[in-house]
């Protein structure tokens, strides 16, 4: 099973993708890790797709997506989750991984990036600043042995 977990920066993504591995077992692969499958951007993608695609009815690969342009690498049958934060939250998560300090510059990125994803089609949502990860992972699992029954 393919899981892309999509969010902006800094709402808990990294986080629910680690419970999710601890629960369901997958291998997590983050931005563009996939860049190390190929020595060209574009022959290393068509690999991430294909593995992405194969992984649709067989290992489980979490893919953690913080860039619009790489939810278009998630193959049909791939569950998608979002994970989302409020602004405030956001900023201060991200404060916290820069010591701290959150440069204007930086805070008026996140600003215009705050909502970039709301848009989309997802299969669950997932609130990155109060939701229970162990009580969503359940819910997954459930969800996932229907699935599997009716296929």
């Amino acid at each position: 099973m393919v899981f892309g977990i999509i969010g902006e920066n800094c709402s808990g993504k990294s986080t629910l993708a680690e419970k999710i591995k601890a629960e369901l077992g997958a291998e997590i692969v983050t931005g563009k890790d996939y860049l190390r499958m190929a020595k060209s951007e574009s022959e290393a993608a068509s690999l991430f797709r294909d593995k992405l695609s194969r992984a649709v009815s067989g290992e489980n690969i979490i893919y953690v997506i913080a860039d619009p342009e790489h939810v278009k690498l998630l193959p049909d049958g791939a569950i998608r989750i979002l994970v989302s934060a409020d602004l405030e939250t956001i900023k201060d998560r991200f404060a916290a991984r820069m010591h701290g300090n959150l440069p204007a510059p930086v805070s008026l990125m996140l600003e215009r990036k705050h909502g970039v994803f709301d848009s989309g089609e997802y299969d669950y949502c997932f609130d990155g600043v109060s939701g229970d990860a162990k009580a969503f992972c359940e819910v997954l699992k459930s969800d996932w042995r229907e699935m599997e029954v009716r296929l």
